[in-house]
């Protein structure tokens, strides 16, 4: 298993996920509820959501504030596995 110092990022820090996957009226829900398992503070105004040009994805950007890469890595496992979220970056 890697260790904590095996990357470029320090912790703790703010980051960024973006998670995409078919346009639906609770996809952005979906993702928070995901990440809220693992964060305790999503601050007013840290998510947004756009629109695909078709209109057949969305995508959901979370600012979060990560402590650890472990908590990280979590939190992409888990958005991963959901059958809804096609994309992260």
């Amino acid at each position: 298993m890697a260790e904590e110092n095996d990357t470029l990022m320090e912790f703790p820090c703010d980051y960024d996920i973006k998670a995409m996957g078919p346009a639906s009226d609770d996809f952005d829900a979906i993702v928070v509820d995901i990440i809220r398992r693992h964060v305790s503070d999503i601050k007013e105004g840290a998510v947004s959501s756009k629109h695909s040009s078709g209109g057949k994805f969305t995508s959901v950007t979370v600012n979060i504030y990560v402590t650890s890469k472990s908590q990280l890595d979590a939190i992409y496992k888990d958005l991963i596995s959901h059958e809804q979220v096609k994309y992260l970056l």
